[in-house]
């Protein structure tokens, strides 16, 4: 997927996961925290690739991660976004003031491209180191690719005419009810491992 459809995509997710009310804080939380956020991290995936939009800026950190890792490997992963949320709350100062919208904002950017890359015929190891790709192909990867464009388009239309929070019984009720269940075991593993 190129990075104008990631950019789409993310914003289109940001306004899904908001409308959906997927998690209490992006229920509550500011427009203006989710939708940046999302769109600061939604490239972040693809540094492993010394060509793409982020790893032609930073050459120094692409390159070396590309070497180790290749392209669409470890950073277009579960794994990733994990080891990347226990850094952050292991190493950021608790004196930094990231409102937790803004986070749940920027991982929800980094999951989107991941699912976004899903749609291409390469797909994702999902379960990095596992070699398994998880893929649904649908949308072919070229310059200018006018599906992708309209699909992100209509995606993105169907999130802001979503009507707000969802029913009960939905798929996206339950995602939403494993979501706050995977950040309570994430919230006691870290309790139980920062260092003071």
């Amino acid at each position: 997927m190129t990075a104008e459809g990631h950019l789409l995509f993310s914003i289109a997710c940001a306004v899904f996961a908001k409308n959906a009310e997927l998690t209490p804080v992006l229920a509550q939380g500011d427009w203006w925290h989710i939708v940046p956020s999302a769109i600061l991290t939604c490239l972040l995936p693809d540094i492993d690739h010394p060509k793409s939009f982020l790893g032609q800026r930073l050459p120094w950190i692409s390159k070396p991660i590309a070497r180790a890792c290749g392209h669409r490997g470890f950073t277009h992963s579960l794994f990733a976004v994990f080891a990347s949320l226990a850094l952050f709350y292991l190493k950021v100062p608790e004196t930094w003031l990231i409102p937790a919208d803004a986070l749940q904002g920027m991982v929800l950017g980094y999951l989107s491209h991941i699912l976004a890359d899903m749609l291409t015929p390469a797909g994702v190891p999902l379960l990095w180191p596992c070699r398994w790709r998880f893929r649904f192909p649908i949308i072919r990867p070229q310059k200018g690719n006018q599906l992708e464009r309209a699909l992100c388009m209509v995606f993105f239309g169907l999130a802001v005419w979503m009507p707000q929070g969802v029913p009960e019984n939905s798929a996206v009720r339950w995602s939403s009810h494993m979501i706050i269940s995977l950040q309570t075991s994430f919230d006691r593993f870290l309790n139980n491992h920062r260092v003071q």
